[in-house]
């Protein structure tokens, strides 16, 4: 309710900017706390992404976001081959490529 007479005139007659530029600012401020809490670190998060994925190579271990452990056979524009063990290869998505495993995590 505070929001709608915020844009309404005063009723005493005098001038309603003091309103108007406080329920401006509370919006600034809300847009701001929104992008340095949730766009900002949201975009960082798909370029670290991004540039996992364009670093991809042959022979890289990786677990898909279906939780499939494999090691990377070959690699096309927008697709990967799997080896998955016993000479099985399949093929995804390099989308569907949650991380790449390192050395030292693999040997625990």
């Amino acid at each position: 309710m505070e929001y709608l007479l915020a844009f309404a005139p005063p009723p005493n007659g005098g001038s309603a900017g003091g309103g108007l530029i406080s329920t401006l600012i509370m919006f600034g401020a809300i847009f701001a706390i929104f992008y340095f809490m949730i766009i900002r670190p949201q975009q960082k998060r798909a370029k670290e992404r991004e540039k996992m994925i364009d670093a991809l190579e042959k022979g890289d271990k990786v677990i898909t976001s279906s939780g499939i452990h494999a090691t990377i056979a070959g690699i096309d524009e927008k697709t990967v081959l799997l080896d998955v063990g016993n000479n099985i290869k399949m093929k995804f998505e390099k989308s569907a490529i949650a991380s790449v495993v390192k050395a030292k995590e693999e040997s625990k």
